[in-house]
């Protein structure tokens, strides 16, 4: 995955959201090279692929280049711009509930944890039992520094 293409195509994706979702958002948008698993993965198999941050030094959105390039190597530009769109627009509604009080989307965020375990937990039985396996998971989350 060409790093370059994945700049482009994110600048692409921001700019369709409305000025105002960027109100407070006082550390922009960030890309990094990183590829981390969430601290929940059980077999380093869940991926962050966006991080709402915010902390004394203010808010910002992380998009992480490395989880994309890990997962999606070959992904189209087209399906890659759909995916960088849903993991934006996912982080966007961390930073909007955080300035409204609400925490819906950490809600869901936590259930689908949850289902992740509990699949799991799925794939381990159907392992030990000889039934195959299920594929791998990714999920964006959202992050508080104190």
């Amino acid at each position: 995955m060409d790093r370059d293409v994945f700049e482009r195509l994110l600048d692409e994706v921001a700019c369709e959201l409305p000025d105002e979702f960027y109100n407070d958002l006082n550390g922009g948008i960030i890309i990094s090279d990183e590829a981390p698993c969430h601290d929940q993965s059980v077999a380093d198999d869940l991926y962050i692929m966006g991080e709402y941050r915010r902390s004394a030094m203010g808010r910002q959105i992380v998009i992480f280049y490395g989880s994309f390039a890990k997962l999606y190597p070959n992904m189209s530009e087209e399906r890659l711009k759909k995916e960088l769109r849903r993991v934006l627009r996912h982080e966007f509604r961390h930073h909007l509930e955080g300035l409204a009080g609400q925490r819906d989307l950490e809600v869901e965020d936590e259930e689908e944890i949850a289902d992740y375990l509990w699949r799991h937990e799925q794939r381990k039985r159907r392992r030990q039992s000889g039934q195959g396996r299920l594929s791998g998971f990714q999920i964006g989350r959202k992050r508080e520094n104190k």
